[in-house]
């Protein structure tokens, strides 16, 4: 992980307009050169061994996420939520502890309308897993925002992960890694479109880990500037057709409620809203639209039926 230090120490020192123009150019060259795995890695479309499908003979799972950078995402929440709720969807909404005011009456308020509350890195510095002594550290900080925000699951800033040290963590599942991206600082994908199980060494802890399957809404609309969702609705329909978990990741930060008003890093909303009722719209009925934290239930419940159970956590 040398490099993703190095990025990390200079990177305050470049304006963010050159951080973007750079990472868009890299972007750009690299989606030719993976076009054969990105968005689609044909290899993780198989089930794990023992799979009889989901809950109600549905055909695929559908989970909304959103991580809330900064505090103006935040603000942007009620409306992100609003929006899913009356289309019938529910998402989790996953904050960053120790980078801005978490606001209690927010969470109070996203869990009475049905959506569920995660902890999103610690601070996002892109250090927390600089060295396992900081993770430690930084871990018992985050067991107590677990704890008092009632949240059972978690995701790292960026991707960064190290399925063994998250181990450490009191949560059901996680939400750090992603069946391919190779965009990403950490690009090591998963290569599944299923949630797999977690044992961590000399711990009789277990814990779920759910990769995201449709690419991040930051890289496609940001850095790749699609002009509207025809890559997410593509990989939807492939993983509808294997019989996976279509899990995307979406950021309120990112998003235009006020399609006259566009920042450097913003989309329009209406690219979300689009993908929501094609989804509705192609698939209503067929797909087990799940929070998290029951998926983490479901596929703990049935863990000894299947054998993809990671048994040596990654710790890359």
């Amino acid at each position: 992980m040398l490099k993703t230090r190095v990025f990390y120490a200079l990177k305050p020192l470049v304006p963010r307009r050159l951080q973007l123009e750079l990472r868009r150019r890299m972007v750009l060259h690299g989606k030719t050169i993976y076009a054969s795995t990105w968005p689609i890695d044909t290899a993780a479309a198989r089930p794990p061994t023992g799979w009889n499908g989901w809950p109600g003979g549905k055909r695929f799972a559908l989970v909304l996420t959103h991580d809330v950078e900064h505090f103006f995402g935040q603000r942007k929440c009620l409306e992100l939520a609003r929006l899913e709720e009356v289309r019938g969807f529910r998402s989790s909404f996953n904050f960053v502890p120790e980078r801005y005011p978490v606001s209690k009456a927010l969470h109070k308020s996203l869990r009475s309308m049905g959506f569920e509350i995660g902890v999103h890195d610690y601070n996002h510095d892109g250090k927390l897993f600089s060295s396992e002594r900081l993770f430690d550290l930084r871990a018992k900080a985050i067991n107590r925002y677990l704890a008092e925000w009632s949240a059972t699951g978690f995701r790292s800033g960026a991707m960064h992960h190290n399925l063994e040290w998250i181990g450490r963590l009191d949560i059901e599942y996680d939400c750090s890694t992603f069946d391919t991206d190779p965009f990403e600082p950490q690009p090591d994908g998963v290569r599944t479109i299923f949630p797999f199980q977690v044992n961590t060494k000399g711990s009789p802890k277990e814990y779920v880990e759910m990769p995201y399957t449709l690419p991040q809404d930051f890289t496609l609309y940001v850095l790749m500037k699609e002009e509207g969702p025809t890559i997410w609705k593509r990989k939807l329909d492939w993983v509808a057709a294997n019989g996976g978990m279509a899990l995307v990741n979406v950021h309120p930060d990112y998003m235009s409620f006020d399609g006259s008003r566009r920042g450097l890093e913003q989309y329009p909303a209406s690219h979300y809203i689009d993908l929501l009722d094609y989804a509705y719209s192609k698939y209503g009925g067929e797909y087990w639209q799940v929070l998290p934290s029951e998926l983490a239930h479901f596929w703990s419940k049935i863990r000894h039926k299947i054998r993809n159970v990671k048994t040596e956590a990654g710790a890359s």
